[in-house]
């Protein structure tokens, strides 16, 4: 495999200062629109970034389930490695890769715990199965089979049988809440459009563009 000659060309589309919003949020949204309308799979799939005592960042993907002004929000198990990371860094990146768009967002920024209520919320609105399965996992967790990890669900599945499957203590959500956000868009020869916003001390988001 002679994969230092795999290439293309990114002919898409471009982008252009006069084109964008004036916060990341709202151009994110326009995007996130486009993004829905051409039908990508796993269009809120995210990869998140963190980085723990050791100093090694690790990567994994996870679903955005909600965004506005104040951050991006996704739910997960609160003693799971990315928590852990989490709880002694709270500084992470997020990246939504785009590639059948020709685009990229990345969003840093500092993750803070979604109210209790908004994460009850949330949980109440998965699928029995999906709930069934936070209680079932101690995620991160060394398991000794499939058949062991099956075994709990089911045992979950009969425990909460005919009730309510309530919030689990050990799961929950985050907003990352950014103070940089970029928008990549590819070009031509390698001439990406690139933009980044950034917050200042007043609140106020900046854009620049970037070499790319």
């Amino acid at each position: 495999m002679e994969i230092d000659q795999w290439r293309r060309d990114y002919v898409l589309g471009s982008l252009h200062r006069s084109e964008l919003k004036p916060t990341p949020a709202k151009q994110f949204s326009q995007w996130l629109e486009e993004i829905l309308a051409a039908g990508l799979d796993d269009p809120t799939a995210m990869s998140l970034a963190t980085v723990g005592t050791s100093g090694q960042p690790s990567q994994r993907i996870v679903q955005l389930k909600g965004f506005d002004e104040s951050g991006f929000v996704f739910y997960t198990n609160l003693h799971s490695k990315k928590a852990r990371d989490m709880e002694v860094n709270p500084q992470v990146s997020l990246l939504f890769p785009w590639h059948p768009l020709e685009r990229q967002v990345i969003v840093y920024g500092k993750v803070q715990p979604v109210a209790r209520e908004d994460a009850v919320t949330y949980f109440q609105s998965r699928p029995l199965n999906s709930q069934l399965a936070a209680w079932a996992s101690r995620q991160s967790q060394p398991v000794s089979s499939r058949e062991e990890l099956q075994k709990q669900f089911d045992l979950e599945r009969s425990r909460f049988a005919g009730g309510e499957v309530p919030l689990p203590d050990f799961w929950g959500g985050y907003r990352v809440m950014p103070h940089a956000v970029e928008f990549w868009q590819g070009g031509a020869y390698r001439l990406h459009d690139r933009f980044m916003y950034q917050i200042d001390d007043g609140g106020l988001w900046t854009v620049e563009r970037l070499s790319p």
